[in-house]
């Protein structure tokens, strides 16, 4: 059993081997074409578009230590169940990347076909998280960034002066942590000039306009990953039969979902469509156009459930084939509660969980290779271990992301902007309080 041939379907890679999600092909299909000189139903056989839900794992296992040198893994495609909120109505030319274990996915189009000449395409702007070990999708919303100026006022002096001096002896420590990987020099005398040049650059950094709303509806947009920020460049948009291929870039931050800013834009000049139509379909077109550029202009984004997809009479094996694909999506697997191992908790940065749970990741990987490896426990030194750990606690951070991204938007709809650590505040209750608090 494998898949079916398709095209633009997503490849997203895996410890274990990868997973095949979606796709587009064609299919043959018989429909009526009118009754036949004898009084018959005459049929034709046309060529329908097949958009494809369906989740392979392409599992590659390593041969085992006893077997010959040149011995190849084994490969085997696994069938999986249908991922919970999968994209609705199917779309495609959705482009997906590859992200701490995970598939963002930006943009498509679901076309619905009218007659047999005419199409009507449905484009979308919506970004979208595929949690790959869990076979899930979670929907990505841009926020705006949290006001600061009444934490500032109502917290006192002693309160902003305290975090500031925290944080910028933790930046110090992780500038000298640096210099001591890359064998750098510790002179005092550097660290003062490196600021300094900072601030110019900061002063002649140019500010790239950010929007909270996703860019403008696309697809086969081309997507990128790098340092946790995503970049979506091009695409293509049609309206009627006219189409745009847009020439800008957009970046967002995958952690804080802070805005989309804007790298860079090339306004549309020109557009390919048909030019022999008449003249006053072209009026209608036009008007029709400046309607939908005031509706884009008033920045909703676009609906995910208005279409549903068309029915069509396929053969009796693509009957079966389709559904097998849309069966019962499979139930959630154990989540961060059920697990036993720390997670986070809403408006904690990833720096704020790996330093509350850094001793727990350390315990947990030496447990782990207690039994294991024995004997490279003692030749592992401190720093491999922490590395280890906030790996693990990377890891962990991501995997459940979006969960918190969704209380984050609860408790803020609440009126909460912010999480006290119990612990911490105990510690700092003797100095004004506000230590512990976690943003």
């Amino acid at each position: 059993m494998r898949p079916d041939p398709r095209s633009s379907f997503s490849f997203l890679p895996h410890e274990t081997g990868a997973v095949v999600y979606g796709g587009y092909s064609r299919i043959k299909t018989s429909t009526s074409a009118g009754k036949s000189k004898g009084g018959r139903q005459a049929s034709r056989v046309i060529m329908k578009p097949m958009v494809h839900q369906d989740t392979w794992f392409l599992r590659i296992t390593p041969p085992p230590p006893e077997a010959p040198m040149n011995t190849l893994p084994t490969v085997r495609w696994e069938k999986r169940k249908k991922p919970v909120n999968s994209p609705n109505p199917a779309r495609a030319g959705a482009t997906m990347v590859h992200h701490k274990g995970r598939g963002i996915a930006f943009g498509g189009v679901h076309d619905v076909e009218e007659d047999e000449e005419g199409i009507d395409s449905e484009f979308f702007n919506q970004l979208l998280a595929f949690n790959i070990d869990r076979n899930r999708f979670f929907q990505l919303s841009l926020r705006k960034p949290r006001a600061q100026a009444a934490k500032k006022q109502g917290g006192g002096n002693e309160r902003g002066g305290r975090r500031g001096r925290g944080k910028a002896d933790e930046e110090e420590l992780l500038r000298n942590l640096a210099l001591i990987e890359g064998k750098g020099s510790l002179d005092d005398g550097e660290l003062p000039l490196k600021r300094d040049d900072d601030s110019d650059d900061d002063d002649v950094k140019i500010e790239k306009p950010v929007q909270y709303e996703m860019p403008h509806p696309r697809f086969n947009a081309q997507l990128a990953v790098q340092d946790d920020t995503l970049y979506i460049y091009g695409g293509t948009f049609e309206k009627g039969d006219r189409e745009f291929t847009f020439d800008e870039m957009h970046s967002i931050d995958l952690g804080k979902l802070d805005g989309a800013k804007e790298i860079f834009r090339r306004e549309l000049e020109d557009w390919q469509g048909s030019d022999d139509e008449d003249s006053d379909e072209d009026d209608e077109d036009e008007e029709d156009d400046e309607d939908d550029s005031e509706d884009e202009t008033a920045g909703t984004a676009t609906p995910a459930t208005s279409v549903a997809p068309e029915e069509i009479a396929k053969p009796e094996d693509v009957a079966k084939k389709q559904a097998a694909e849309d069966e019962e999506p499979e139930d959630e697997p154990a989540t961060e509660k059920s697990d036993g191992l720390p997670g986070p908790r809403p408006f904690e940065s990833l720096r704020e969980f790996f330093s509350r749970t850094n001793h727990q990741w350390q315990d947990i990987i030496l447990e782990e290779h207690k039994f294991k490896h024995a004997t490279q426990i003692t030749e592992r030194s401190v720093k491999e271990i922490r590395k280890s750990a906030f790996e693990r606690a990377e890891q962990k951070w991501w995997d459940v992301r979006e969960e918190m991204q969704v209380l984050e938007d609860e408790q803020e709809a609440a009126g909460i902007g912010e999480v006290v650590a119990l612990e911490s505040r105990g510690e700092g209750a003797g100095g004004g309080g506000g230590a512990g608090r976690r943003r």
